[in-house]
């Protein structure tokens, strides 16, 4: 199981040596098109919700409604991954996707949408999501060579994360100008230019050997469960994604009733929380060389939970936006540490699982956090549940290099 093989040359600066292959680079392309989309219709959800609703909790759902289906059906979608080729289960989730997203545009135009549908659109959504992650990540390997592995997935970070910087800001707009089903329809065909890709791509693999699905989820958290680097890894994931999701929960609740801003505002904001990612994705790996993985999530914690002060409690977009900034630099900092830690400490044969237990434990943080906060927000106030989240993380980051350290640079590691 190789990838393509990179044209020789000079190989550039090391951080962009995945763009060497062929298939990377394709995908790449394609990739950033489709989170462009997503994060269009993100906006589009989550902006129509504040007009549908006042609860800050359904508003927190939105965001939760995303990344529950990865908490209940990741292990699952893990284990098909192993299972199956998995170019055809990343085609078959953006198929997936796409139609939800045509059905999503449908009901909007037409005026038909509430709360629960739009809830339910979110989900179905999610749940495409959460079988395409775990084929997605794991076929990172079957693209460039295990040297390039951890530039790769920064490389995909930061195509995330370039989508998430502009994507808001140009989905806000949109939403301003001609409503949020005009958002929808364009995520709806941003899906054809990765199905495209993917028809067009074809690695040689061996045939995955088939486990029925019990068992082969049985294998993969007994591995994550036996290997104390993982077990580690996978709890400062917890930690990190139950206080983190607080801000982009609540942001749409903030823009509106603390900032009194619009759709343009709130997908600013956004924009700079992904302009802080494609900053620090830049020098991360650099930092986790310099400085250690435990340190790096640990300060990253910090610089996260800080961040949330002025958040709390401003009443003025450039201060959010500045807090925003820090914020999605310290997303990406400890999210890439963790996904890069889980990569190079899970066999390949359960390569699958092993990812879409990280990305369960992870994400079904992320969702319990923000269904708490969002709670909170409407039980108490919304800067009460912002300060809880900022308290939550930095307990969690002094507590635990003591309690769960990061695995060491050697310590577990499969691909050397």
């Amino acid at each position: 199981m190789t990838p393509d093989t990179p044209p020789a040359g000079p190989a550039g600066p090391p951080a962009l040596a995945p763009f060497r292959y062929p298939a990377f680079r394709a995908i790449w392309i394609a990739n950033l098109a489709s989170n462009m989309g997503s994060m269009i219709q993100s906006v589009g959800a989550a902006w129509l919700m504040t007009e549908l609703t006042r609860s800050h909790l359904l508003i927190a759902l939105v965001q939760a409604g995303a990344t529950i289906p990865i908490m209940l059906l990741g292990i699952f979608a893990g284990a098909i991954a192993d299972n199956f080729d998995r170019r055809r289960v990343m085609l078959a989730a953006q198929t997936g996707m796409l139609i939800v997203s045509a059905a999503l545009t449908v009901t909007t135009w037409m005026g038909a949408i509430g709360p629960l549908l739009l809830l339910f659109f979110t989900l179905a959504v999610g749940c495409g999501t959460a079988l395409n992650a775990p084929a997605w990540q794991a076929s990172v390997r079957l693209q460039v060579g295990a040297r390039d592995l951890p530039q790769a997935i920064a490389l995909n970070t930061i195509a995330f994360n370039l989508a998430r910087s502009v994507g808001p800001a140009l989905g806000g707009l949109i939403i301003s100008f001609s409503g949020p089903a005009t958002a929808f329809a364009l995520n709806a065909l941003s899906y054809v230019a990765l199905i495209v890709v993917l028809l067009r791509w074809h690695p040689e693999v061996a045939a995955p050997a088939r486990t029925p699905m019990l068992a082969a989820i049985g294998d993969g958290i007994r591995f994550c469960m036996q290997s104390n680097p993982v077990r580690r890894v996978l709890i400062r994931g917890f930690a990190f994604g139950l206080g983190a999701m607080g801000f982009q929960a609540l942001l749409p609740s903030l823009v509106r009733d603390r900032l009194h801003g619009t759709e343009t505002v709130y997908g600013l904001c956004l924009g700079a929380f992904g302009a802080g990612s494609i900053f620090a994705a830049l020098w991360v790996g650099e930092a986790r060389r310099r400085w250690g993985s435990d340190r790096l999530v640990s300060v990253a914690a910090l610089v996260f939970a800080a961040a949330l002060l002025p958040v709390a409690l401003a009443h003025s977009a450039p201060g959010v936006m500045a807090a925003a900034f820090v914020a999605g630099g310290a997303w990406v900092s400890t999210l890439t540490t963790l996904n890069v830690a889980m990569q190079f400490r899970s066999p390949e044969a359960i390569l699958g699982r092993c990812l879409s237990i990280y990305q369960a434990v992870t994400f079904g943080a992320m969702a319990l956090g923000a269904w708490l906060l969002g709670f909170a927000a409407d039980l108490w106030s919304l800067p009460a549940a912002i300060l809880l989240a900022a308290a939550w993380l930095v307990l969690t980051a002094l507590v635990l290099p003591f309690l769960a350290p990061m695995p060491r640079r050697d310590e577990g590691r499969i691909i050397p």
